[in-house]
């Protein structure tokens, strides 16, 4: 984890993104036309399974599977992307830019009946992010006491957490 801080982090953080991610496109392309070689594992930095479709690419079953997995690459390749994401951004002590907190839990998704999940608090709860509307988060925030603070960086985590959503360190356990 990163203590230092950075004049510009998203900045950064894009830079590096842009370098490690992959394209969607490119994977279905590698998984149709050189799925029997495995290089659209290469590609995704699964080396295990490329170096075993390189050593049965002479029975001609790996080409069969990738001629399939060309249908599944596009999830796989933002699957790798957003793991990617996630690495760069605990790597500069920020959180991914665009994501905003809470994207785990249901705490800024009304429900569908209309009615708050949670009961609304006595007063509304100053937890307003860009990402949220604020009448939203004063309705439909958890209780303070079922949340997880971390002692780092005093941010609020989802009952259960392990790990602080936004710093990665160790939350105490009550």
């Amino acid at each position: 984890m990163s203590t230092y801080t950075y004049p510009n982090a998203d900045a950064i953080f894009y830079q590096h993104y842009q370098a490690a991610r992959r394209d969607e496109v490119v994977g279905i392309l590698l998984a149709l036309f050189l799925g029997g070689f495995g290089v659209h594992h290469f590609y995704l930095r699964r080396t295990g399974l490329g170096i075993l479709y390189l050593c049965f690419c002479w029975t001609g079953i790996p080409s069969l599977l990738g001629l399939i997995e060309c249908f599944f690459m596009p999830g796989r390749v933002r699957e790798y992307n957003s793991i990617q994401a996630a690495m760069i951004a605990a790597s500069l002590g920020i959180a991914v830019p665009g994501w905003g907190l809470g994207v785990n839990g249901p705490v800024n998704v009304p429900p569908a009946g209309g009615v708050p999940a949670y009961p609304p608090p006595s007063a509304p709860v100053a937890m307003a992010t860009p990402y949220a509307p604020p009448a939203l988060v004063a309705t439909y925030a958890l209780p303070a006491a079922q949340n997880a603070v971390c002692p780092s960086c005093q941010k609020s985590n989802p009952p259960g957490a392990r790990f602080c959503v936004v710093c990665g360190a160790a939350l105490e356990e009550h």
